[in-house]
């Protein structure tokens, strides 16, 4: 290969080798690779260095793909080296990376993906998708596109060949609902209940909904394609999955929760032993056998590279002890910024060494640090409070990432979600890839925790080994903060969500939580009043608090007031505060009514189709009579007309009849009694006797739903 260099383009390649010396990089073999590649492309088309394409980078990066399995055909040093050069001009991506992973596709290359074949559905569906796209994001128009395209329409053409039309059978409704309520193989056979096929059913509703709404604005666009909506409003329920959902999650929550101290010292264990473990292999020669920390006995393996390698006698295989600490590191790095801030891993990942903010209470004038939280799934930033143990992460994170730089490196990262880059930015959790600096994805975040689980060993009730997502950590932190006395609404607002009810559906609040924070609220609100608002109340107080609480109980219903409206008795100014309580026992009779008042619900004639039951309806008392006969305070509550069926409660004063001793009815002016006052209760029969339907339901005063419902 030095050969061809010297003679097809000696001083350009002599520029990369420079080049290559500039960016930092020292190690031999990345050199020598990055310099092969660029010669075979030289070779292949022709011409010098400063001719080479990115088009002939793709190539050569696809043809090497095809024979080498071994994950160094995925190395692009050569491509920054070229465009460090400026072979491919000012406008060259940073990154090889971002010309082949694929980006976002037009809404026709999304329906197109489904192998529609009718036409004219075709492109209706690729017309509602483009109008769509300007209110969604591109997750949910790629969700939408599979579900109306792919498992909609086209699941119809497979079963129902030469469709072309939205108005469907009922028969054909019926039996798409069963084939999309199960997930299929690719031979048709059902594997498993669809989790999500209420969200499909949905996507089907608003399309239909949507070309009906749309029609009236555009008829010559839309107007054709207005069909009954097949899905009913019932199909796109899923309270019954959101229940079990939630109660998955709380039980998981649970289980993991108790845990978290033994897998955060788990954590810290295995981060000191790897690094104990690298930092002895490195001081140990060549062929040299060393033991680690866990007691294993290891042999250094010879050859000049940046990484340590050791061979096991034990098992037989080679172990990176690099690759070992670089995961156990970054395992308790994302760990302890997940359970101390709540953030999402997206969140996470797009910490950037900008995010750190010095913030001054204007009270105070102290500088508290904070943390800015990008926008990821609602699109508003939100600011964190940085504790000391979260700063002490931040700084280890931010040491290892510059490694002895002055600057941290800048990186592109890939959204795999929105098929975007972004620009090149010092994010906090990136890593050192063979010759480039890479910010760390999703997957590698996944295979760090799952490293770490293993080698805790924690296991759950059932003897089950415990696994942790990064979502995990976010449950966990608002269940332990609203447990830990934090508010509601303060929680929702660290977390970034829109509504309280979202923070805490996250809350797995134990029944005992809910009765011990409400006992502390309680005695901390007492103790901030004055004491004489909290005495002991006297035993004529008790006792009519026990007598009032169980008339109101009992006759609910006897008056409009019971029903929260105004009733005209309770206007006058010489009606007492409770007003007559009549007796449900057979011995009263309606003719002797103490209330006449209308209701403000209008009654029903007898025979109506509104009434109840056909039945006459009871003579009203004329105008003429009085609006509301009462007896005074000091009438004596005669309990002969009904007798006692349910005692007072045990360790409570008996309940005595009332007189005009009351220290509340001195002050209250009295009302003549009248002759046909129905005698009040002092012990009420708190029991429905055989006769109560028949006495009460026939009012005219009270329907007898009312009464059903009580």
């Amino acid at each position: 290969m030095s050969a061809i260099r010297a003679v097809t383009d000696p001083d350009g390649f002599a520029a990369l080798k420079d080049q290559y010396t500039a960016t930092g990089h020292t190690g031999a073999n990345d050199r020598n690779n990055a310099l092969n590649r660029v010669t075979w492309i030289v070779i292949r088309k022709g011409g010098t260095i400063r001719d080479v394409t990115i088009g002939d980078c793709v190539e050569l990066q696809h043809a090497i793909g095809e024979h080498q399995t071994n994950g160094f055909h995925g190395k692009h040093l050569f491509y920054q080296l070229l465009a460090g050069l400026g072979a491919f001009g000012p406008e060259a991506p940073a990154r090889l990376k971002t010309v082949m992973l694929p980006g976002q596709l037009t809404p026709a290359a999304l329906v197109d993906r489904q192998g529609i074949a009718c036409t004219a559905i075709r492109d209706l569906l690729v017309d509602y998708l483009t109008e769509r796209a300007v209110d969604v994001d591109y997750t949910t128009l790629e969700d939408m596109a599979r579900s109306l395209a792919g498992l909609f329409w086209r699941d119809l053409e497979k079963h129902h060949p030469g469709i072309d039309s939205l108005r469907l059978e009922t028969d054909t409704i019926t039996a798409w609902k069963e084939r999309v309520g199960m997930v299929r193989d690719r031979h048709g056979i059902p594997v498993r209940p669809r989790v999500n096929a209420h969200t499909i059913f949905s996507w089907v509703r608003a399309f239909y909904q949507d070309l009906a709404r749309w029609a009236a604005e555009e008829p010559a666009r839309w107007g054709p394609w207005v069909a009954p909506c097949p899905v009913r409003d019932s199909d796109t329920d899923h309270s019954k999955n959101r229940a079990r959902r939630k109660a998955a999650m709380d039980q998981r929550t649970r289980t993991l929760l108790p845990a978290l101290p033994a897998l955060v010292k788990a954590i810290e264990h295995q981060l000191k032993d790897a690094q104990t473990c690298l930092a002895t292999g490195r001081e140990t020669p060549a062929g040299a056998p060393f033991t680690t920390p866990a007691g294993e006995t290891l042999l250094r393996r010879a050859g000049v590279s940046s990484r340590v390698y050791a061979d096991d006698p034990a098992t037989g295989r080679r172990r990176d002890l690099t690759v070992e600490e670089e995961r156990a590191f970054w395992a308790w790095a994302i760990v302890e910024v997940l359970r101390h801030t709540g953030m999402r891993i997206e969140e996470a990942l797009e910490l950037t060494h900008h995010s750190f903010v010095a913030y001054q209470l204007p009270t105070t004038g102290e500088i508290v640090p904070m943390l800015q939280v990008a926008p990821s799934k609602l699109d508003q930033e939100r600011l964190l409070l940085v504790s000391p143990e979260l700063g002490e992460v931040l700084t280890a994170i931010i040491h290892r990432v510059r490694r002895g730089q002055q600057a941290m490196p800048l990186v592109a990262a890939y959204d795999t979600l929105e098929r975007l880059w972004s620009a090149p930015m010092p994010f906090l959790f990136q890593r050192r890839c063979g010759p480039e600096d890479r910010p760390i994805p999703r997957n590698y975040i996944y295979t760090c925790l799952n490293d770490a689980r293993a080698t805790s060993g924690l296991t759950g009730p059932a003897n089950e080994q415990l696994r942790y997502t990064p979502h995990d950590f976010r449950r966990i932190f608002v269940t332990d903060a609203i447990r830990s006395g934090l508010p509601p609404h303060i929680a929702a607002r660290i977390c970034g969500h829109r509504t309280v009810d979202t923070t805490l559906g996250y809350a797995a609040i134990y029944p005992e939580d809910v009765i011990n924070h409400h006992r502390s609220f309680i005695a901390r609100r007492r103790s901030l009043r004055p004491s004489e608002e909290y005495r002991e109340p006297t035993a004529q107080e008790w006792q009519d608090f026990l007598a009032h609480f169980e008339l109101r109980k009992v006759a609910l219903g006897v008056c409009a007031r019971d029903f929260g409206t105004p009733c005209v008795h309770e206007h006058a100014s010489d009606a007492p505060s409770y007003g007559p309580i009549p007796s449900r026992c057979p011995a009263w009779k309606r003719s002797t009514r103490t209330c006449s008042t209308d209701s403000r619900r209008p009654r029903n004639k007898a025979g109506s189709a509104k009434s109840p039951r056909s039945r006459p309806v009871s003579p009203r008392p004329s105008r003429s009579s009085p609006r509301c006969a009462t007896s005074p305070r000091s009438t004596p509550l005669s309990t002969s007309a009904c007798p006692t069926s349910v005692p007072p409660p045990a360790g409570s004063p008996p309940i005595q009849q009332r007189s005009d001793t009351s220290p509340t009815s001195a002050t209250r002016p009295t009302t003549p009694s009248s002759s046909t006052s129905p005698p009040l209760l002092s012990v009420v029969d708190t029991g429905r006797d055989a006769n109560f339907p028949a006495t009460w339901a026939s009012s005219d005063k009270i329907s007898w739903d009312r009464w059903v419902s009580f």
